[in-house]
């Protein structure tokens, strides 16, 4: 008996095999996790659909691997189900315009798919009568589509998938010569490094792909403005002291990051223009009504942004403990996909590495982020005197497409205020 990648989840048709978890000879009960699954940023346990033992393994580590694509076989198996993924890799439905996290491969699994597959005779193919005169009629091959069920047998669902897959191909605008396009990216050249001295080649990561096509779509399509300031942090510092043990008794740290979370809210609900959104397809700008604030956590794999939702509505408690969580998911690469998504402005924090200055790239489909450097203690001038501050460095970049110069100038001289008068009432617990 076979075992296949069952479906993943919508919009999501392949992944990169992170780790295989049985052998040959291993003994597997069904809904038994046998691999881990690499599908964008997320890493998804993928369960067996049948019980057995393993006869054998058709992957590898490193493989990307398609729905339907056969796994391992096993014998003694009863007939196996068709279960999808688990929900850590289930993707949210989005309409993005500009990208910047586009499924991996996901356009070119399209293509293959809905485009480029050699004809392949129908004659051979497990159907059902019924599948078999409905694809007559609308002029399908059945030989191109990818079956679902035991044997790699056709269903309705299967069928509509595919269609599914035509029109999403049929759909992508052709660049012309005369659209405003990104021009051609160079024939990139292989050099010989290892002319010069010893080299060592390490391959590049599904991951590390994801974050690069992030950032260069970020870098074309945005009209990127960073307006930089100081912000006072001793008041803060001094909260976070204050209350440290008593956040401690609870079984959580308290760190500057849920103050920099509540004032960046509290500062989003007077400028929703920065936690917004722009759809150029309907030529809209999307004013969203939450406030799901993105963080950047920096990972041995590369760059990560968990979502914490709803931060204007939760206790300054429940944001240290859900920021602790999933930074720690984060790094373990245990978090789930749909825990990355719907963010609606982000935070970059460098300070605790010993960065100061930088531009941070907006996080697109998002119109702006805010990225804070190292504080230091600095002589500042304060009611005619010299005081020593706890100062910090922001930076907030954000796409003057749909933010104006002047709206950014009194975001950041909001948020400043909103950092320096932080009410101590919303610390306690």
């Amino acid at each position: 008996m076979d075992v296949k990648l069952p479906k993943l989840g919508e919009g999501a048709d392949s992944g990169v095999v992170v780790n295989i978890l049985v052998k040959e000879g291993d003994s597997i009960a069904k809904d038994q996790t046998v691999l881990e699954l690499e599908n964008e940023k997320a890493v998804a346990s993928i369960p067996s659909t049948a019980a057995g033992v393993v006869t054998k393994i058709y992957i590898k580590s490193g493989d990307r691997i398609s729905v339907g694509q056969r796994i391992l076989s096993v014998e003694g198996a009863g007939a196996p189900a068709t279960p999808v993924a688990t929900a850590a890799s289930k993707p949210v439905a989005k309409k993005v315009v500009a990208k910047t996290a586009p499924e991996p491969e996901l356009e070119e699994t399209v293509e293959e798919s809905a485009e480029s597959e050699a004809e392949v005779s129908d004659e051979n193919v497990a159907a059902s009568p019924s599948i078999r005169k409905m694809a007559r009629e609308l002029g399908i091959n059945l030989g191109k589509v990818r079956g679902s069920e035991s044997g790699g047998r056709i269903v309705i669902d299967d069928v509509r998938v595919y269609i599914q897959r035509l029109i999403k191909a049929a759909a992508k605008p052709a660049v012309s010569a005369t659209t405003s396009a990104a021009p051609a990216k160079p024939v990139a050249e292989q050099i010989d490094f290892s002319q010069w001295g010893p080299i060592v080649k390490k391959p590049v990561t599904p991951l590390r792909k994801v974050i690069a096509r992030r950032m260069s779509e970020s870098w074309h399509f945005v009209a990127r403005v960073t307006q930089f300031d100081d912000i006072d942090f001793t008041k803060l510092g001094e909260l976070r002291k204050k209350f440290a043990a008593a956040y401690e008794a609870k079984g959580v740290k308290l760190t500057l990051t849920p103050f920099v979370l509540k004032a960046v809210a509290d500062t989003l609900k007077k400028y929703p223009i920065f936690n917004s959104s722009l759809d150029e397809a309907a030529n809209e700008i999307i004013l969203k009504e939450y406030i799901h604030l993105g963080i950047a956590v920096d990972t041995d794999q590369g760059l990560m942004v968990p979502v914490i939702r709803d931060v204007d509505k939760k206790s300054m408690l429940e944001l240290a403990k859900e920021l602790e969580s999933l930074a720690a998911k984060a790094r373990d690469r245990k978090i789930s996909a749909d825990e990355m998504k719907g963010g609606t402005f982000t935070i970059s924090n460098q300070g605790a590495i010993g960065g100061k200055h930088f531009t941070p790239v907006i996080n697109l489909p998002e119109v702006a982020i805010l990225g804070l450097g190292r504080g230091a203690l600095q002589p500042v001038v304060r009611d005619g005197r010299v005081e020593v501050r706890l100062m910090t460095p922001i930076a907030l970049s954000y796409d003057h497409r749909v933010v104006d110069g002047g709206s950014a100038a009194r975001f950041t001289v909001d948020l400043l205020k909103a950092f320096e008068n932080f009410d101590e009432a919303v610390v306690k617990i």
